[in-house]
């Protein structure tokens, strides 16, 4: 019995968001779930076993420092602005001064420091810092994870679930994914490909016949919507665009070159990333917010998959054309 791969869905999670963040220019995580730096202080927390603690509680704004562990004595930033004149910056601030003993840990959660970790920096002060150890990214992060037993991926799993998806009012969320599918239509990928009736199915078998373990957790959030966006789909469907096929035909077009190489989970989740790339990337797209975009393109595949355009439907399988 495969075990579920929430590994897959931690790093999914993280990419979105760090994607997000690229996409932006900037770090702004308070939009996105509105506490950041309780986010990164649990989050390193929970990967690590540390005791980090938001600095910001006993003293505002201090410069350079973001979080603090005091019994393993390490001071943190944590920044979008991954560079060696932001390290340098950070490591002269008077604000270090008084942490003798203590290490220097840098955070980047959009992009990889991998060359920073093979730098040398100026270091004024003195402070404890070794750059192979103490910069710290996205990609060490999810190594990090990617050897830790399955019940503390389950865990982190659970903790990055909770922190990184946002509830959104009913009405709100038409609106944004009537949004999203018309970013998507106006694309007009592929105008040639016939949009199926709507079938309904057995999804869990599907579920299972595709070895969708991770995704399954995506699927049986977002099943509860497909009504809504039949409704949005059948609304625009009536006006003569059409919308349904232009924005099924991408999901599936995303599904068919990723499945060259990809197979269960890793291919529905890359289904999900592709198709965000897309919007972000697209002429059209007006801005929503990125825990709400990743709603609404979730629950968009999650019903491309109900309708049969993406994976590998079972032997006999029974459904109900309506």
């Amino acid at each position: 019995m495969n075990r579920p791969n929430y590994f897959d869905v931690i790093e999914e999670r993280l990419n979105l968001l760090a994607l997000r963040i690229i996409s932006r220019g900037r770090l702004n995580i308070l939009d996105f779930h509105g506490h950041s730096e309780n986010f990164y202080q649990y989050f390193l927390n929970e990967v690590y076993g540390w005791t980090v603690t938001n600095e910001n509680d006993n003293q505002q704004n201090v410069e350079a420092i973001d979080l603090i562990d005091h019994p393993n004595k390490f001071v943190i930033q944590v920044s979008s602005t991954s560079s060696k004149q932001k390290i340098e910056s950070s490591l002269s601030k008077d604000s270090i001064k008084k942490y003798v003993g203590y290490t220097f840990k840098f955070v980047s959660i959009a992009r990889d420091a991998d060359d920073l970790r093979k730098d040398t920096f100026k270091n004024p002060h003195g402070i404890s810092f070794t750059p192979s150890a103490d910069i710290i990214d996205k990609n060490s992060i999810l190594s990090k994870i990617r050897r830790l037993h399955i019940n503390d991926q389950k865990r982190i799993y659970q903790f990055v679930k909770e922190e990184l998806v946002a509830e959104i009012d009913p009405m709100k969320l038409e609106s944004n994914l009537a949004a999203v599918i018309n970013i998507l239509a106006k694309e007009d990928w592929d105008k040639s490909e016939s949009v199926a009736e709507i079938n309904s199915f057995e999804i869990d078998r599907k579920i299972s016949h595709n070895n969708l373990n991770a995704a399954k957790v995506i699927i049986d959030d977002y099943t509860v919507h497909y009504g809504r966006v039949d409704k949005i789909y059948t609304e625009f469907d009536s006006q003569g665009s059409n919308k349904s096929s232009s924005v099924l035909s991408t999901i599936r077009q995303e599904y068919a070159k990723a499945k060259s190489n990809l197979t269960d989970d890793q291919l529905f989740f890359a289904v999900i990333s592709k198709v965000e790339e897309k919007i972000l990337n697209s002429s059209n797209y007006t801005s929503i917010p990125f825990d709400e975009l990743e709603l609404c393109i979730n629950i968009l595949v999650v019903d491309a998959f109900i309708r049969c355009k993406i994976f590998e439907n079972p032997d006999s399988y029974n459904y109900a054309t309506t």
